[in-house]
């Protein structure tokens, strides 16, 4: 590493340790910028009293991407940027999308260069792209990278004078809310995983700092997801299988999330309300209906991929946990993914068509579930045992105390059947490269500020170190 770059980490990994508020609420990208932001010790501690509810418009049907081109006709859309990755643009779900556009006579350029699990170089192509096109509507199709990589182009597009750390998530950007509107986006997500089609969120790995963080602003949010289960039947076994464990977590971590009414401290103006709010009712309807969904489709649907009852299902689970999680929030499980993806060495999945070392999202993510699970589960067991109750495990005569691990059987159970890799040790990771996973996670009070149970940074140790070996 050079000086310079060595000299621009350094400066990094200070601004983490002392920018910003610790608290859930400012430390989300809807909080004020850190120049502006009080110390939390001089504001009331008062809980929070209210959540909302933001959701993008879905429509769910076989083959209704065909109808992408009369929506964007209706919108009186003039220039449409479609963003897609170059495996998806050789497939059908891409074909489908550009004949949608040119039966309406509608201009289009393609941006294809997005890559999987984005870098911040890597949105900052797209955005350099959005910024030269004069464009004046989004077409995302693709997983969650493609969607992600359209938010970013899109908002940045919209604020050109803006740099690229100011929208980004603090403590390492500066958090500032996005206050004007964007362009009018429609999502097409052609796997099963994210939910992005839903939310507000744009994730990237932070090239210099190993790890991700991203964008949160309610302002992200697709104008429409076309959630149309005919792309399922595209999805190799093991995207099927990864993308799918993404959707598990997405609905156990928002519904075993710290209760909204339990985040402190309450904003003092409602554009600090994080999207990430913590587990509230609406949301936990949502979450549930996910995993009733996952215990009865998920493995007949990376099982048998002409099964297509079982796929078309978990695209509709993808969607609802992304509804839930996105005004929910997620907690360890994901804070902990930021630093295993980040820090990859020479792992590369298995049906992953790229041409550098990769953890998928979801394997990322359900590589710690289990240790999560069973240090979460002391402080909301009967939510732990209900989960693990809808996941197929029989809870009839499991104590509070044995909560937790009934969850985390629950999960491991899923994950053997799906021949999901052994711990992180498979992915490459050893012993001593905890504290640097460690290290990685420590930034992300985005979400790790949810967990239900307090945690320190000796807890990650332990729960890294558990999570070794899954089996």
């Amino acid at each position: 590493m050079s000086s310079a770059a060595r000299k621009s980490v350094q400066t990094l990994m200070k601004i983490l340790d002392s920018a910003g508020c610790r608290c859930p609420t400012h430390s989300q990208a809807f909080s004020t910028p850190i120049s502006n932001r009080m110390d939390c010790s001089t504001q009331s501690f008062q809980k929070e009293y209210a959540f909302e509810m933001a959701c993008s418009n879905i429509r769910y049907g076989e083959g209704v991407t065909q109808e992408v081109g009369m929506d964007f006709k209706n919108l009186g859309a003039k220039n449409i940027c479609v963003v897609t990755d170059k495996t998806i643009s050789k497939l059908p779900p891409m074909k489908t999308v550009l004949d949608s556009l040119q039966i309406q006579r509608l201009n289009f350029q393609v941006f294809d260069d997005v890559r999987v699990e984005p870098t911040d170089i890597s949105f900052k192509k797209a955005i350099s792209f959005a910024r030269q096109g004069n464009f004046d509507a989004y077409l995302a199709v693709g997983g969650g990278s493609v969607i992600d990589t359209c938010k970013a182009a899109n908002l940045y597009a919209c604020n050109p004078e803006s740099e690229f750390l100011d929208f980004v998530n603090a403590p390492v950007g500066k958090g500032i809310p996005v206050v004007g509107s964007v362009k009018p986006l429609i999502a097409v997500p052609t796997t099963s995983g994210t939910g992005s089609e839903t939310t507000g969120v744009a994730i990237f790995d932070h090239t210099e700092l190993k790890a991700k963080t991203g964008i949160g602003s309610r302002t992200l949010r697709p104008l429409l997801g076309i959630v149309d289960p005919v792309h399922c039947k595209y999805m190799p076994n093991r995207i099927a299988a990864y993308s799918g464990f993404d959707v598990l977590c997405h609905a156990l971590e928002s519904y075993t999330a710290i209760p909204y009414q339990e985040r402190t401290p309450r904003p003092v103006d409602p554009i600090q309300r994080p999207a990430y709010q913590g587990s509230n009712p609406i949301s936990d309807i949502w979450s549930l209906h996910a995993l009733r969904i996952i215990n009865k489709y998920f493995r007949r649907a990376v099982q048998d991929p002409d099964d297509f009852e079982a796929r078309s299902n978990m695209h509709l689970a993808s969607a609802f946990a992304g509804i839930g999680f996105g005004n929910a929030g997620v907690h360890l499980c994901h804070g902990m993914s930021y630093a295993v993806a980040g820090q990859v060495k020479t792992f590369k999945a298995k049906q992953y068509d790229v041409d550098h070392a990769i953890v998928p999202h979801g394997l990322s993510v359900v590589m710690t579930a289990p240790a999560v699970f069973e240090y979460t589960a002391s402080a909301c067991p009967e939510r732990h045992i209900e989960a693990a109750n809808i996941l197929g495990k029989d809870t009839t005569n499991v104590k509070r105390e044995d909560a937790g691990r009934a969850l985390s059987d629950a999960v491991r159970e899923f994950m053997n059947d799906l021949e999901v890799e052994d711990g992180l040790q498979a992915l490459g990771y050893t012993s001593e490269d905890i504290p640097a996973l460690v290290k990685g996670t420590l930034p992300q009070h985005r979400v790790t500020k949810l967990s239900p149970r307090l945690l320190a940074e000796e807890h990650l140790h332990q729960l890294f170190h558990e999570s070794m070996k899954v089996y």
